[in-house]
C-alpha cells in the first residue's frame, strides 16, 4: 500500500486506514512505540496490562456507592458445622 507524507504543521505524518490500524490491534488514541530499524520506520502497539485501571475505576464505583452485592449470600446448609 502506498500513501503519501504530508505536512502536519511543522511535522509530517501519514494516513494510516482504519483496516491497517485495526488488524495490528490499535485504536485511534492508543500509543505506540515508533522506532527506526534497518531505515524502515516500525510503528508497534504497546502492551498494556490486563488490569490496568482497576484499581482507579473501583475507587469510582465505591464512592458512587454502585458496591453492593449483586447477588445475596447463599449459604450451604451445613456450614455451621465445618471446621476449620
Amino acid at each position: 500500500m502506498r500513501v503519501a507524507v504530508r505536512r502536519l504543521g511543522n511535522s509530517s505524518g501519514v494516513i494510516i486506514p482504519k483496516s491497517v490500524l485495526a488488524e495490528a490491534g490499535v485504536a485511534v488514541g492508543d500509543t505506540v512505540d515508533m522506532s527506526l530499524e534497518e531505515g524502515r520506520i516500525v510503528l508497534a502497539p504497546l502492551q498494556t496490562h490486563a488490569r490496568a485501571g482497576w484499581a482507579e475505576q473501583s475507587k469510582a464505583i465505591a464512592e458512587a456507592g454502585d458496591d453492593a452485592l449483586v447477588w445475596p449470600e447463599f449459604p450451604n446448609s451445613d456450614d455451621d458445622r465445618l471446621d476449620w
